[in-house]
């Protein structure tokens, strides 16, 4: 080889799927293009805001090509904090009206950031899950059953994913040591976190989001997403159980197989992680009764026990919504931080660095609701809901509610981020439910069932690449190994939403 020359595909890039950032910032672009040729229309409205059906006209949108152009470099400001005007309907930084942006749930995302993030600094959480992996390292099923309900349950309460990364040092060398595989490590970390966000419940990055993009409130369809994560974490960690089974009596049927020096591996990172300290007992106290209290607050108690949506609530229902939560985040990251003693000059960086890790998912948010401004603008928004609204006359509910599941898989590739999905899509997806005779929280609860769904196997998430990564499994043997507990899944959740649209 000539000295000097480059290695032959040195200079190759590999492809690297754009950030939901990135792709984001090209659907506006490409959304206030579109708009020039979409002919704008509208709605007549009802009491409560909802367009009604089969009132849609033909309007001038008024819009020259200058305020289109000030609509997409303001975008970004108006997702944040964009008035409405009552009269026109139009957003913009400057006007009267009601809040459009999505300044409450931005700062809701970087509230629960600084609280997580305080929590992870105590070393409670994360020594709480050594310890009861420890605890079950003699019981091979409850090992993994533990873990992925634990998981689970994090994840159905507050999105636990990407968290998951720093564990796999711990769960590889303990299942390694009771006779399981790698993968068995890999389907136990990522599936039990992902069923829980599959089935998120009060997550305020999927659930949460949606939600208030949809018009809802956070509690609104609990039950359904409660009765969900039940059985589908059941199923999950039955699957991942009867796999660990097979591997431990046959190890030859291992799909991710065996490295070299494994057992040895195994026995040297087994060791007895310490003991839980009395602060870290009341620090994981104090977080259970956080989000208990969040749950309690958010969750219309009269409609989820009477079955009837418009029953008048009890006294005891705060309704609390995402400012309160906000507020509720970031006295709960003070609390933990004084009661583990953190001291104000750790404890206030801590809270500074948890909300500057979120600010991604923030943004993901703000640039979302910026493309609906473009479209509420150019008043294109309820032709394309229009265009949609043949398609759902005549259709079930149960069958809308499945459509709205498979709709949304395409999108969860593109836009990993639950968030940005959930702001670019409800607009349009909670009138159709209106058409349909759906609730929207049902759809709310489809939509996030698919981005889930997506979430547990697609290579455009962190979790699921940097976890096979981490656990020195190949991305093709986890897909051998996931598929076909996927296409269980898809038929539950589709049984799960006919129930529901049946039920509501």
């Amino acid at each position: 080889m000539t000295v000097g020359a480059p290695e032959k595909g040195a200079g190759r890039r590999r492809f690297v799927f754009p950030s939901a950032l990135t792709v984001l910032a090209l659907v506006t672009v490409a959304v206030w293009a579109v708009a020039f040729l979409i002919p704008p229309g509208e709605y007549d409205r009802g009491p409560d805001g909802a367009p009604v059906q089969g009132t849609y006209h033909p309007v001038e949108s008024g819009q020259g090509f200058t305020d289109r152009l000030r609509d997409l470099l303001l975008a970004p400001v108006n997702g944040l904090y964009g008035i409405r005007d009552p009269r026109t309907g139009t957003v913009g930084p400057d006007l009267t009206g009601e809040l459009y942006g999505s300044a409450g749930v931005f700062l809701f995302v970087l509230a629960i950031g600084a609280f997580i993030t305080v929590v992870f600094a105590t070393g409670a959480l994360d020594r709480g899950i050594a310890r009861l992996a420890h605890a079950l390292r003699e019981r091979g099923a409850l090992l993994i059953a533990g873990v992925m309900l634990v998981f689970s349950l994090l994840g159905t309460v507050e999105g636990f994913a990407e968290e998951t990364l720093g564990f796999y040092g711990l769960i590889v060398p303990l299942v390694l040591a009771l006779g399981y595989d790698r993968m068995v490590a890999t389907g136990t970390i990522i599936l039990g976190a992902g069923i829980g966000v599959l089935c998120s419940t009060v997550n305020p990055f999927a659930t949460g989001v949606a939600s208030s993009a949809a018009g809802i409130s956070l509690g609104d369809g609990i039950v359904l997403r409660a009765a969900m994560w039940v059985v589908l974490t059941a199923v999950t960690i039955a699957y991942v159980v009867r796999y660990g089974r097979r591997v431990r009596a046959r190890p030859e049927r291992s799909l991710s197989g065996f490295l070299p020096g494994d057992r040895e591996i195994a026995a040297a990172g087994a060791g007895e992680p310490p003991e839980l300290t009395r602060l870290q007992v009341v620090v994981l106290v104090l977080v259970a009764l956080v989000f208990a209290f969040m749950i309690f607050s958010v969750v219309p108690w009269a409609s989820a026990l009477t079955g009837n949506a418009d029953a008048r609530p009890y006294p005891f229902e705060l309704g609390w919504s995402f400012p309160q939560l906000a507020a509720l985040f970031l006295v709960a990251a003070v609390l933990v931080g004084v009661v583990a003693r953190l001291g104000e000059q750790r404890l206030s960086a801590t809270i500074v660095q948890g909300a500057a890790d979120f600010i991604s998912p923030a943004l993901v948010i703000v640039l979302a609701r910026g493309v609906t401004v473009i479209m509420n603008n150019a008043r294109i928004t309820d032709t394309v809901l229009h265009s949609i609204e043949g398609v759902v006359q005549g259709t079930s509910s149960g069958l809308f509610a499945i459509l709205v599941f498979l709709v949304n898989l395409p999108l969860a590739f593109l836009i990993p981020s639950t968030s940005g999905h959930a702001t670019l899509a409800m607009p349009i997806l909670a009138p159709l439910a209106d058409f349909a005779g759906v609730s929207r929280a049902l759809v709310v609860t489809a939509w996030q069932a698919a981005s889930g769904w997506m979430n547990l196997w697609v290579p455009t998430t962190a979790v699921t690449i940097g976890g096979v990564a981490l656990a020195k499994v190949g991305y093709d043997r986890y897909l051998r190994f996931v598929w076909p507990l996927l296409a269980i899944l898809a038929v539950l959740i589709c049984g799960f939403l006919l129930l529901g649209a049946a039920w509501g």
